[in-house]
């Protein structure tokens, strides 16, 4: 018999939809956040010397010395923050670094708390160590950046994780340093530890990135190579485990990861080492892509009432189509040859919303736009009267 855990695993809706659109011709894709940059040419050398050197066996669970190494020094010329190598984790993408940071922290029953937009595969990893999932709702009237505020009113004596994301999957809303060292001294109060994906770290277009740990030791940071570095495929992240569950979560990765690819690790080393003049002109390319995506949304008569921080997405606002998210997400699809993600998928607060990529070329983000307005003219809505 299938387990309730399974039956409970909701489907990836930006997954189904690429599926979908992968079954069609001349799609274009703006449901998933895939770079369209090529990896670091010294990263793919760097697997490829690893390769011919016989870098084939397993390393340590940890990782690689010399790549732990690489991510403490990242961390010290980044934020300025000394991070111990022993407390990094390396992981096969930083999805199985939140599964581990959720197996060493929360015990069935326990209050996991989420903003509302959240990433869409949040609530299933609470769900895999069988936690309760309280959420934070945000609006795009604060640019879906959270309030301590909010946060205040929804923690409670059974809250043992606070999950925060910044640059933010879907919103691409960015968390301020103050409001995130405001956030870590209200989890210190609960007595409950702060999770910080920062995967899209690197990707900020207006103000700065700040690590959790310039606030605190004791707070678990995911993070990876996937985005900033173009290596969704590489599968290769890692973790910054607080000091006290550092054992606890290199047993659970011994026993349900064994290791990261060992010349994907050395990959790896070589991106951090030339990441920062590979990133400017990924940002300015990405900054001029949301700028256009963000004047066409509203040509499109759609509602957005922010701008996106950081990250590559945006959520606009379907709720003047007729049917749902869904329905628009099929419509645009079909009709149009654009492929988008329902928000449905992100939470409650999105459920009128289509989470639109700009992981794509600016030629494609204009005939996409095209597409989507000629296919607009044969909708009657509100918006288009």
């Amino acid at each position: 018999m299938v387990s309730e855990r399974a039956n409970r695993t909701t489907p990836f809706a930006a997954m189904d939809v690429l599926e979908r659109a992968n079954r069609m011709d001349d799609v274009i894709h703006l449901e998933v956040g895939e770079p369209d940059f090529e990896t670091p040419t010294a990263a793919t050398e760097a697997a490829i010397a690893a390769l011919r050197a016989g870098e084939t066996g397993y390393t340590s669970s940890k990782g690689k010395p010399e790549l732990r190494r690489a991510i403490a020094a990242y961390y010290d010329r980044r934020y300025g923050v000394d991070v111990d190598p022993e407390r990094i984790i390396v992981t096969s993408g930083s999805s199985p670094a939140l599964l581990l940071a959720f197996s060493a922290l929360v015990d069935p029953g326990d209050e996991v708390v989420l903003t509302d937009p959240h990433y869409a595969c949040y609530p299933n990893f609470v769900r895999q160590t069988g936690g309760r999932i309280a959420t934070v709702p945000l609006s795009a009237d604060d640019g879906f950046r959270p309030r301590v505020s909010a946060f205040e009113r929804v923690l409670s004596p059974e809250t043992e994780a606070l999950l925060v994301n910044s640059p933010a999957n879907p919103t691409g809303a960015v968390l301020d340093g103050d409001t995130l060292g405001e956030l870590v001294e209200l989890a210190d109060r609960a007595g409950a530890t702060v999770i910080s994906d920062e995967v899209y770290h690197g990707l900020t277009y207006e103000g700065e990135d700040h690590t959790v740990l310039e606030y605190t030791d004791d707070a678990f940071v995911l993070d990876g190579f996937s985005k900033r570095f173009s290596m969704t495929g590489w599968r290769l992240g890692w973790m910054v485990a607080p000091p006290d569950y550092v054992d606890h979560v290199n047993r659970i990765a011994q026993n349900t990861l064994i290791c990261a690819p060992n010349f994907v690790q050395s990959a790896g080393v070589a991106a951090l080492e030339s990441g920062d003049d590979f990133l400017a002109g990924v940002r300015d390319t990405y900054r001029e892509r949301r700028d256009f995506l963000v004047d066409a949304v509203e040509d499109w008569g759609m509602s957005m009432g922010y701008t996106p921080g950081g990250a590559y997405y945006l959520l606009a606002d379907v709720s003047d189509l007729p049917g749902d998210a869904f329905d628009a997400a099929d419509f645009f699809l079909e009709e149009a040859g654009v492929a988008m993600t329902p928000g449905p998928d992100f939470g409650s607060n999105a459920e009128n919303c289509l989470r639109v990529s700009y992981a794509n070329s600016a030629e494609k983000l204009a005939e996409a736009s095209d597409r989507i307005q000629r296919a607009l003219t044969t909708v009657e809505t509100p918006a288009l009267d």
